[in-house]
């Protein structure tokens, strides 16, 4: 990997910023790498962030749940997916990674840099989990707890008092339960535009049959909508 002076000094001062300092600083610059950027850099051989997103997925999970589920002892099973839900959902990874600065150090490709990418929730909350990510494996799991923690404790909290962002698909799911065991699908009817400018179209399925449409910049919130527009026409 051939890294610039600038991407070295983004770097250090991001890691000022979160209070912590990198034994390899090239897991936090493939933190910050959109799968975009990657493509058009292959000879400079930038992997995207897009495994460690995976990973970091994993361990906010955990993160999350072991801190509400020890925290929280008298809230029931339904109330901890719930909160969880709203804490690792995709507007509230995203406002984190606003108030870090974290959009101005992302390696982005020259289309998702034309169409406002350093601005987009997706991009964003992803980044917020291979950041995570990163940290995990740079300083194991107390080091990543230590910083999930700081970033989402407000969250945490604004969930706990429903006053958090809504996770329609738990809604929805919560919704349909009390009739039935059966599970709510989402499916990727359509897709347009180039890779820098996707939208997907998916609907939510319920008993085989469609019971709401929804689109995004990225298939979580195209899910999410699919699952507000579902509960919107069941709540009618």
């Amino acid at each position: 990997m051939k890294i610039s002076e600038e991407i070295l000094k983004n770097m250090e001062v991001f890691q000022e910023t979160i209070n912590y300092k990198f034994s390899d600083v090239k897991l936090l610059i493939n933190a910050f790498t959109h799968s975009s950027y990657a493509n058009e850099n292959k000879d400079a051989n930038y992997p995207s962030n897009e495994r460690l997103e995976f990973l970091g997925d994993a361990v906010l999970s955990i993160i999350v749940s072991d801190y509400i589920f020890k925290n929280y002892p008298d809230l029931p099973e339904g109330e901890l997916t719930r909160i969880r839900a709203s804490v690792v959902c995709e507007l509230s990874l995203a406002q984190c990674t606003k108030k870090l600065g974290v959009g101005k150090y992302m390696l982005l490709g020259k289309g998702e840099e034309l169409t406002g990418g350093r601005e987009r929730i997706s991009i964003l909350s992803d980044a917020f989990e291979a950041i995570l990510a990163a940290i995990y494996l740079d300083g194991q799991m107390e080091a990543a707890r230590k910083w999930a923690l700081e970033q989402l404790e407000d969250t945490i909290k604004s969930a706990v008092n429903g006053t958090g962002f809504k996770d329609y698909k738990t809604e929805l799911q919560e919704y349909v339960q009390k009739n039935s065991d059966e599970k709510v699908e989402y499916e990727v009817i359509e897709e347009k535009g180039p890779d820098h400018d996707k939208r997907f179209f998916v609907r939510a399925v319920y008993h085989g049959n469609s019971i709401g449409t929804g689109n995004g910049r990225s298939k979580k919130e195209a899910e999410q909508n699919a699952a507000k527009s579902a509960l919107e026409s069941l709540n009618k």
